[in-house]
């Protein structure tokens, strides 16, 4: 189970509906399932359909979340076009098993739609998400 404030939630749909057309992404850290931060990252394929993050920028990101003590919780990335599930792309691309995979759908933009999931080799399963 995942637990987010509500302010990371609105700040995740908000990220998406800003770089809208194109794909956001993003990183979400903390410690025992409880996130405490939340990390924008710059998608480099500026694309509608996929996602890449900064190599430079993540770098930085998972030292600062490595110095703080914190842990990556949750990586996040919206599908402009499509429904809150992960693409073959997306499960192929997982390389965090023990990470979360929130994806948010814009297909109907002023409702968005945000799910958990974790992405192991090639089983996905929908997890639970708790705001706090």
């Amino acid at each position: 189970m995942l637990e987010l404030e509500q302010q990371h939630v609105d700040e995740i749909i908000a990220h998406a509906l800003e770089e809208d057309p194109n794909e956001c992404c993003g990183i979400l850290a903390g410690l025992h399932g409880q996130v405490s931060c939340l990390y924008r990252m710059t998608n480099i394929e500026q694309s509608p359909y996929r996602y890449s993050m900064d190599p430079k920028e993540l770098y930085r990101t998972y030292r600062e979340i490595d110095d703080s003590g914190k842990e990556v919780l949750a990586i996040y990335h919206s599908h402009t076009h499509s429904e809150a599930y992960p693409s073959s792309t997306d499960v192929r691309l997982a390389t965090w098993p023990e990470a979360h995979y929130i994806l948010v759908s814009l297909q109907i933009k002023e409702k968005p739609v945000l799910r958990v999931f974790r992405i192991e080799g090639e089983i996905i399963k929908e997890e639970g998400m708790r705001i706090v």
